[in-house]
């Protein structure tokens, strides 16, 4: 029986860790007190450590707030290439 005290002991301390973090987790999603500091915390992960997602994700970003081209004032829109 003295041989498992410790390892009782650790699963112990383990469990009780485990039990404050899903407390804490449910209280911060019933106060919404995580959001923007999460979402600052991943976009400094993805630009660190994935720098390429990181990078596409700013060109999406781009190419979606572009605005489609405007068309002539005949009402044909120019195509490049072509005369």
């Amino acid at each position: 029986m003295s041989a498992l005290l410790p390892a009782l002991i650790v699963f112990g301390c383990l469990a009780a860790v485990m039990g404050f973090f899903a407390w804490l987790a449910r209280v911060i999603r019933r106060h919404g007190g995580a959001g923007g500091g999460v979402g600052a915390a991943l976009a400094a992960y993805e630009e660190a450590f994935r720098a390429t997602s990181h990078a596409s994700h700013h060109e999406i970003q781009a190419q979606a707030e572009r605005k489609a081209p405007a068309d002539s004032p005949d009402g044909w829109r120019r195509r490049r290439g072509k005369g």
